[in-house]
């Protein structure tokens, strides 16, 4: 079985999810968490090498202040999840901002937990922007432009993982994921379930992975 050696997870309808079950908008990124350890072990019990959760964007801060203040709590309950596992932890984003929660600095240099293992990067109060920001105007190589990102640690992605039936990168890595196979799913994140995951790594089966060449 051809595997990905990196996976990308966009965890898209969370407050679509909190809407159709009658709960408020915010409601809907606790009910997240738990997704994410399934994917996390579904990841390694398949052997795949990294993951990369999508948490929350420099965009996202524009919503309603009892919004931002949930998501921000999410990603930080959902690290702190993670960081009880054999992974190899990283939080990338802007943390030079009021925004980045303090709680999870001490993640912002790759940090192994446990016996190490799967590389988890989590993207917290991540821009795309912010992630190019300092690239000079004259790039020579394509490894030039990668030692240039704030994201440099993460390597390039395979496969990316949308729920919520969404189409679209939303500015997930636009460098790493340059050559990535999207595959999207048309239930909440909330309502994940391993045959999605499953489903996701056949269908990647049938991909003809060229890079370009």
């Amino acid at each position: 079985m051809r595997l990905p050696n990196h996976i990308g997870i966009i965890p898209d309808g969370n407050r679509r999810w909190a809407q159709n079950k009658g709960f408020d908008k915010q409601d809907g990124y606790r009910y997240g968490l738990e997704p994410g350890l399934h994917a996390l072990k579904l990841a390694q019990e398949y052997g795949i090498n990294e993951i990369t959760y999508y948490g929350f964007t420099t965009d996202n801060v524009k919503r309603p202040k009892i919004q931002i203040q949930s998501f921000v709590k999410a990603c930080i309950d959902a690290v702190n999840i993670i960081a009880k596992e054999n992974v190899s932890l990283l939080v990338i984003g802007n943390s030079q901002s009021p925004v980045f929660p303090k709680e999870l600095l001490k993640y912002t240099e790759r940090t192994n937990i446990g016996q190490g293992g799967t590389k988890v990067n989590f993207l917290v109060n991540y821009g795309w922007d912010w992630d190019i920001s300092n690239l000079g105007k004259n790039i020579a190589s394509r490894k030039k432009i990668m030692e240039g990102l704030h994201s440099k640690d993460i390597s390039r992605i395979d496969l990316i993982l949308r729920w919520g039936g969404r189409k679209r990168l939303s500015g997930f890595l636009p460098v790493q994921s340059v050559y990535s196979d999207i595959y999207t799913i048309d239930e909440m994140w909330p309502d994940f379930k391993a045959e999605q995951f499953h489903n996701a790594l056949k269908w990647y089966q049938k991909q003809d992975v060229t890079l370009g060449g």
